[in-house]
């Protein structure tokens, strides 16, 4: 084999790898990001359940590597009714499968993508503005 790793033992990330390692994403935000990152709470888990891809209206559980549940900070009152926390949920295994089918960039790269994007909808960022401001995909 050479050089090349053996693969034949190797096992995918499991839920609580991921968690560490969208942790460690958040643990090295810049200060000015950091603060608020940590007030979202965290949730890693295999797919998304059935009522949020209902509500999103999306038939695949691989279509949605990320989501943000909340009030985005740019719309939050303090007349607002306490809801519960605000959750950032990540995916794995539609993570595993974009970074499988991407085949360009490492797992710890992506989900740092995933996790900052929905962060981005968090601080009341919309898709286009994220764009402009992450082109990662170039």
């Amino acid at each position: 084999m050479g050089a090349m790793s053996d693969w034949t033992n190797t096992l995918p990330p499991g839920l609580e790898a991921f968690d560490d390692m969208a942790r460690a994403v958040r643990d090295a935000l810049p200060a000015p990001y950091a603060a608020r990152a940590r007030e979202v709470a965290l949730r890693v888990e295999d797919f998304a359940s059935d009522e949020m891809l209902d509500a999103l209206e999306m038939e695949s559980p691989y279509d949605l590597t990320g989501l943000y549940e909340g009030i985005p900070l740019t719309e939050k009152s303090v007349m607002d009714q306490p809801h519960g926390p605000d959750v950032i949920w990540l995916f794995r295994r539609p993570i595993l499968e974009e970074w499988a089918d991407r085949g360009d960039i490492g797992l710890g790269a992506l989900i740092a993508h995933v996790y900052v994007h929905e962060l981005a909808h968090h601080m009341g960022w919309s898709d286009a503005d994220i764009a402009t401001i992450d082109r990662w995909w170039e």
